[in-house]
């Protein structure tokens, strides 16, 4: 009876460990109607998130990325988050990509942040809407809204922001940017700048959303959602304000859409509050780390600050009205300004990537991303490369210098 215990016992001990051991025989090889793209899927379920994840000081390409790179080449196979991937470093295929928008790709967002954003309430909206919304964003942000309004606008809020900062005994640029970010967007979004100030909280979101998206106390995703909550409280507040009391005569981004709801599909008032909490961060995640990175250099770079300045002063001194705002012509004007903007872009690659999903077979360069795979886009490696730009890693706006 014991014997027959023991092999019993035996029988089911193998018949686990044959399953695992073909469990992950399937996870490390996953079927492909092609050849995969070198690389390693890491370990069953964890892949290799854990590198992916693990934070650099260095405006260098990511450690996970330049080694694989080195290894593999521009294009390889890993997982992350449970989810099979696919990483391009070819510009030329990452262009061809991004002009595949729901044809051979559509968006994606990595869990994380497809909680932050709803993704799947945008995979619900069509081609024609996201047009729209393109179409809505650039008529109020383009070229023509900025050269005849929204300067000025710019102008006031941030002389505004900077008297106040002067009398402060110090600043930490990244909080009080962020802050100045978060009522400059606030005003031009909604015509309104909120009581209590969301900048701090909106700029650390995408640090949260760069973690395993765990929702426990204490974590930093969770923190990251509660943070999303307040934020949406504020907008959801605004956005039903601004209905109660349409038509107004602000002209701004929310009465075009509140104008719009009933006329468009998918226009309705979550898709409103989660656009304008988006707008928020992606002005906020963008542009504040930006300036305190072009502050940091000009810092460092002496004869760079100068030339800048020297170039303000003349503008200046030009004018009529030595105290008069700036002007669409001052704009064009700043030359070297934008030499020293085009680099901090260049260097400043704060983002992981573009993320997108297949939704059929991709061939490449001999191998085949198979459909449902996720895309990663790495745009760091273009900007980064000594065969592009000399001395890549260097503050050079004369770089851009034609």
């Amino acid at each position: 009876m014991e014997q027959w215990w023991w092999y019993l016992w035996f029988s089911i001990i193998s018949l686990f460990g044959a399953s695992l051991g073909n469990w992950i025989h399937r996870w490390r090889n996953p079927k492909c109607n092609g050849k995969l793209p070198p690389g390693s899927m890491g370990l069953p379920l964890i892949g290799e998130t854990l590198s992916f994840f693990v934070t650099s000081n260095s405006i260098d390409i990511h450690p996970f990325v330049a080694q694989r790179m080195k290894r593999y080449g521009s294009l390889f196979k890993t997982s992350l988050a449970g989810r099979p991937v696919v990483v391009s470093l070819d510009p030329d295929f990452n262009y061809f990509v991004l002009q595949q928008e729901d044809k051979l790709v559509e968006l994606y967002y990595m869990d994380s942040l497809a909680k932050l954003v709803h993704q799947d309430d945008m995979k619900n909206i069509g081609g024609d809407f996201h047009k729209y919304f393109r179409r809505v964003i650039l008529s109020h942000f383009g070229h023509e809204p900025l050269k005849h309004k929204l300067l000025s606008q710019f102008e006031d809020v941030i002389n505004h922001e900077l008297q106040d900062w002067s009398k402060l005994p110090q600043v930490d640029l990244k909080h009080q940017t962020a802050s100045m970010l978060f009522n400059t967007a606030s005003k031009i979004l909604m015509s309104c700048v909120p009581e209590e100030n969301l900048g701090h909280d909106l700029s650390d979101i995408l640090q949260g959303l760069m973690t395993f998206p765990v929702y426990f106390p204490g974590t930093a995703f969770y923190k990251c959602l509660k943070k999303k909550e307040k934020a949406l409280k504020l907008t959801s507040g605004v956005l039903e304000e601004r209905m109660n009391l349409y038509p107004t005569d602000k002209g701004d981004l929310l009465e075009k859409m509140v104008g719009d709801m009933g006329k468009e599909a998918g226009l309705t008032k979550q898709f409103v509050s989660h656009a304008l909490f988006g707008l928020l961060i992606a002005t906020i995640e963008t542009i504040a780390p930006t300036i305190t990175l072009a502050a940091k250099y000009l810092l460092d770079n002496p004869s760079a600050l100068q030339h800048l300045t020297e170039e303000h002063e003349r503008i200046v001194k030009k004018r009529e009205d030595a105290k008069s705002g700036v002007s669409w012509d001052d704009y064009k004007s700043m030359t070297f300004t934008h030499y020293v903007i085009n680099e901090t872009l260049m260097l400043g690659n704060f983002l992981p990537g573009i993320f997108r999903r297949t939704i059929a077979d991709i061939p490449v360069n001999g191998y085949t991303i198979p459909k449902g795979w996720v895309l990663l886009i790495i745009p760091a490696v273009l900007h980064l490369d000594p065969n592009t730009y000399e001395d890549p890693l260097a503050f050079n706006p004369w770089r851009w210098k034609v």
